[in-house]
């Protein structure tokens, strides 16, 4: 079949194999050709590994340290004319090369919220690794069933205590306009902390722990993002800041029982990923960010983030935050590139996006997430949606 692009709202409901499988070896690469990355962790678990930041780390890991891995993600498979989602084909296109390298790679597909997968994933590190020395949470969902109780969830992406005004984008249009948005109450505040938050982080250290398979002196890193001031409102003041509280008290938590290395929270740079394109604010800032980081030459994707951390931010003695955080968001944060961003902001319209900002270059990257768009590739030729490169 031809597999074209079908967008629907936020969301892109195709894949494409070749597409994504393209992504996947540029991402790699990216990592080989910069060289070896010396790390003593080469048994690593990456919990939602099939795109965005937790597929970059399975990739740095294993092509630039050499480790073997074992995944954890949910993923629609394929059928004989439907495709997959995008994170099956990333799957199967990182385990056939791994294994190609030599390297171990394993994917456990479902809930990683559930006690189930949990049991999976421990008997998958005991076949295959024996304990893990790294545990990479990356999750990104919005919504979870707590296996305590069997309660479902749903995160509520809102500000927090008062309404909020600010400038808003139509990505399909490029109409620039102000949006106003409600605050949450405080039973949505607490669901998206339960979604969100550090509780599910907690229970998997937990769960590998009582199992025998966490190695001494093992490191788990769970990745968030802060923000600028620009998106703070909805974002990090918001119900969202809530859920990234929870983060840090479960990295303290964490640390408390297992050592000061177990657990450490990563704050990273705005990347377009689906989730981040439906938060009022969010995609507006992100075309901004796009075109001004560009300008100064500090663009990054998710590989670019997760090389530099392992490469720089994780070797010797890793510089924290007041709160304990591992920082790679510090060139967006930088002063020189908030204050350009927030000049832009200020006088930011429909008119003159095209100018500030580079929508276009959003709406790609934003394609490439689902394997269309990508350079070399030809759309138009027949492919099997079952089968991976």
């Amino acid at each position: 079949m031809i597999i074209e692009p079908k967008i629907r709202g936020f969301i892109c409901t195709t894949a494409h194999p070749t597409g994504c499988a393209t992504n996947v070896q540029r991402q790699i690469d990216h990592v080989v050709i910069k060289g070896p990355i010396p790390s003593d962790r080469k048994r690593v678990l990456v919990l939602g590994c099939s795109t965005g930041y937790g597929l970059a780390s399975r990739i740095v890991t294993t092509f630039g340290s050499g480790a073997d891995t074992v995944g954890v993600s949910f993923e629609r498979e394929p059928g004989e004319t439907k495709p997959a989602s995008a994170g099956w084909y990333n799957n199967r296109a990182f385990e056939n090369r791994a294994r190609a390298a030599g390297a171990k790679a394993v994917t456990i597909e479902g809930d990683a919220f559930s006690d189930a997968v949990k049991v999976e994933t421990v008997e998958a590190i005991k076949e295959t690794l024996g304990q893990v020395d790294l545990i990479v949470y990356s999750l990104a969902s919005p919504v979870r069933t707590d296996p305590k109780d069997g309660v479902t969830y749903r995160s509520a992406i809102k500000p927090y205590g008062q309404q909020v005004t600010s400038k808003t984008l139509n990505t399909g249009t490029g109409e620039v306009s102000e949006v106003t948005v409600e605050p949450a109450t405080e039973e949505e505040a607490a669901a998206t902390v339960k979604v969100m938050g550090g509780e599910d982080w907690e229970l998997w250290i937990a769960a590998l722990s009582e199992a025998g398979v966490l190695a001494d002196n093992f490191a788990s890193l769970n990745y968030t993002y802060l923000g600028s001031e620009l998106t703070w409102p909805i974002y990090h003041k918001g119900t969202l800041g809530k859920a990234k509280a929870d983060l840090d008290r479960a990295a303290a938590a964490i640390r408390a029982r297992h050592g000061d290395n177990a657990a450490h929270v990563v704050a990273l740079k705005a990347v377009v990923t689906q989730a981040s394109s439906a938060i009022p604010v969010v995609p507006l800032y992100g075309t901004l960010l796009i075109k001004v980081e560009d300008e100064m030459g500090l663009g990054e994707g998710p590989i670019h983030q997760i090389d530099r951390l392992f490469r720089d931010k994780l070797q010797g003695t890793i510089v924290l935050d007041d709160d304990n955080r591992i920082r790679v968001d510090d060139w967006e944060l930088s002063d020189a590139m908030q204050a350009e961003l927030k000049k832009r902001w200020a006088v930011l319209n429909t008119e003159n996006l095209a100018d500030l900002a580079d929508l276009p270059k959003y709406r790609e990257e934003f394609m490439r997430l689902f394997g269309f768009a990508v350079g070399g590739v030809d759309y138009a030729k027949d492919v099997d949606p079952r089968v991976v490169d």
